[in-house]
């Protein structure tokens, strides 16, 4: 069995009713997705580290001090086994997650939080460059839309392409259901590579 830690990235008020809404897949369901994903790991033994990003007093998002970067009350009333505080999009850059995941021997670490395209992403790689195996929950997870002079893309156009980029090299991407059951039956979720993808999308699927 993985020796795993649900690492709960930066569900925080922002990202609910602040400036920065996500919008794909639905917040709603992101977060009831999120506390399930929480109160499994719970009953299974596996260990809880919530993240929390921190911008200056000033900023438009984050604020140190304000009521929108608390952490979401859907997280901050379940237990967890450490915190990690962070001013930057991996939850491994400048803190101390890494050595703790390495002093309790955690071998695979378990994405839910915000946002998919961003933080989640810079520390699923993060991750991976530093030996650990990773699992994402895609229906845990969510995206914003963006604009700017490279063009637009949607909050679910981000949010699935950044996912099917990770199935194919960084993550095995599941549901909070599938993962939820892989605790209980103890197997491994299904993992991919560039290669085979590619193949998958150059042959149409077959």
């Amino acid at each position: 069995m993985p020796r795993r830690a649900l690492i709960v990235i930066d569900v925080q008020n922002e990202y609910v009713t602040g400036n920065l809404p996500i919008e794909y897949p639905d917040v709603n369901v992101s977060l009831a997705n999120i506390g399930r994903a929480m109160d499994a790991a719970d009953a299974h033994g596996v260990p809880i580290i919530v993240v929390q990003n921190f911008a200056p007093a000033t900023a438009p998002i984050f604020a140190r001090g304000s009521a929108m970067a608390e952490l979401h009350e859907s997280v901050a009333s379940r237990e967890r086994a450490h915190y990690v505080e962070k001013a930057l999009p991996s939850a491994f850059a400048g803190t101390d997650l890494g050595e703790w995941l390495a002093a309790h021997d955690i071998d695979t670490i378990v994405i839910a939080g915000y946002m998919t395209h961003n933080c989640d992403d810079s520390t699923v790689r993060h991750a991976v460059h530093a030996g650990l195996s990773v699992e994402f929950l895609v229906d845990a997870t969510g995206s914003v839309p963006y604009e700017n002079r490279a063009g637009r893309a949607s909050a679910e156009e981000i949010h699935r392409v950044f996912t099917v980029v990770m199935q194919s090299r960084f993550a095995a991407v599941l549901t909070t259901d599938e993962w939820i059951a892989a605790l209980e039956t103890g197997e491994p979720p299904a993992r991919d590579n560039i290669y085979a993808s590619n193949q998958r999308a150059r042959s149409g699927g077959r």
